[in-house]
């Protein structure tokens, strides 16, 4: 199993070229060296086992793969490859690696000699990919269509569309990328952005700039990042369904100006604000799809009613239902007006439970003083004590000198006794 970004494995043409190189100089010096019209029979056996140690020929089908030269198709299905083979034939167009141990997809994994020039479907899914190096789809002029899908990506490169140096590298001629389903596990990027990731990856280089249709479903993102977007002017299809979106403030769909369809469903989108309403109502193609999310039918949703009303953009927006609050729930969305809309002091069960919590917890404290109070009450009591006497004592001081200063004759005794 490769275990880093190492260029891949040279194509088997060169070994065949060694071979067949052996083989004729075997031959001439087995006839010039002797002299009787029949080969010996060491020399015999040297050249049978050369001639079966070669490669397959070109057009041969890898061994664990099934081929159809007529369909142009090469399938290594569930053959627990750990990478890719290396004597694939130069005629495949259509090339299926699902369900395989590849892990590790290093640069020039498909560099082969001659080239892989007419291969135009690429299947890695299910492979259990980790890592997909830069440069790992170059070499491939003619690849319309990847599908890597239900992979644990933990590391795809900023390049791995894009080339080893984005700078200098010709745009990919991808037309088609799946990435449905590839979040690692929990400690996967551990500090990492999953989201960030796969940005990088979209926009390094403008590569994709030809690409049509790009599937990012069922990998748990909870934002888009802004840019994420920004390199794929020619986007007619995107499908970001069964995600955790919570809002789509970040993202700018702008520059879109292609797109065709926007798969929203099944994310955890509460309400559109003005600024999405705006970029999506601008978009002249695209249908927009918003089933099963949870939308917030408060003074917030006066806005996106008001435009699921007049807009044609919603596919099947009569099936928009309000989830909150309880008193809106399964509420048509285009049957409310702005009565209906209205936010209430009242709050959401997860916020009433926060802070039933935040009272446990200010009540035990308070248990908690009042027994150190109680622990401690003969001290207290004693230093009350303390305080009641020497406020006692100051006080009648004070009355003292006020009965003198209030007595005239105690002021002129008091003179009198001072001459």
């Amino acid at each position: 199993m490769p275990g880093g970004c190492s260029r891949g494995p040279a194509a088997g043409d060169g070994r065949l070229r060694l071979a067949r190189l052996a083989l004729v100089l075997l031959g001439w010096v087995s006839s010039s060296s002797l002299t009787s019209s029949a080969p010996s029979t060491s020399s015999a056996s040297f050249l049978a086992s050369a001639v079966s140690a070669q490669p397959p020929l070109p057009g041969q089908c890898p061994q664990p793969c099934e081929c159809s030269e007529a369909a142009r198709t090469v399938k290594c299905v569930n053959r627990n490859l750990t990478e890719v083979p290396a004597d694939l034939p130069p005629y495949v167009r259509n090339l299926f690696l699902t369900g395989n141990r590849l892990a590790v997809l290093p640069a020039g994994a498909f560099a082969r000699r001659p080239p892989l020039a007419d291969l135009a479907t690429l299947n890695l899914s299910g492979s259990s990919l980790e890592k997909v190096c830069a440069g790992a789809f170059e070499h491939l002029p003619s690849l319309r269509q990847l599908d890597l899908s239900h992979n644990p990506l933990v590391n795809l490169s900023a390049f791995a569309f894009s080339g080893s140096n984005a700078s200098f590298s010709a745009p990919s001629p991808l037309v088609e990328l799946m990435l449905n389903h590839i979040v690692p596990p929990d400690d996967g990027l551990r500090n990492r952005s999953f989201e960030g990731m796969v940005a990088a990856a979209l926009r390094a280089g403008q590569a994709l700039r030809g690409l049509w249709r790009l599937e990012l479903a069922s990998n748990h993102f909870l934002y888009l990042p802004r840019d994420l977007l920004a390199q794929l002017p020619g986007l007619r299809h995107l499908d970001l369904h069964n995600n955790s979106l919570v809002s789509l403030t970040y993202v700018s769909f702008r520059n879109l100006t292609h797109l065709e369809s926007l798969h929203l469903e099944d994310n955890a989108l509460k309400v559109l604000h003005n600024g999405t309403l705006a970029e999506l109502q601008s978009l002249p193609h695209v249908r927009v799809f918003l089933d099963n999310n949870p939308w917030v039918c408060d003074c917030h949703m006066a806005d996106m009613v008001a435009w699921l009303k007049e807009t044609e953009v919603v596919q099947g927006k009569a099936r928009l239902t309000c989830a909150f609050p309880e008193k809106m729930r399964n509420r048509a969305l285009l049957e409310l007006n702005s009565s209906h809309l209205d936010c209430d002091p009242i709050l959401p069960p997860s916020l009433q439970t926060s802070y039933v919590f935040l009272g446990i917890v200010l009540a035990l404290i308070g248990a908690i003083f009042l027994l150190v109070l109680y622990l401690n009450r003969k001290g207290i009591k004693k230093w009350m004590h303390n305080i009641r006497d020497a406020c006692r004592d100051h006080m009648e001081g004070y009355h003292y000198r006020y009965e003198i200063n209030a007595d005239p004759r105690l002021t002129n005794l008091s003179s009198n006794s001072d001459v």
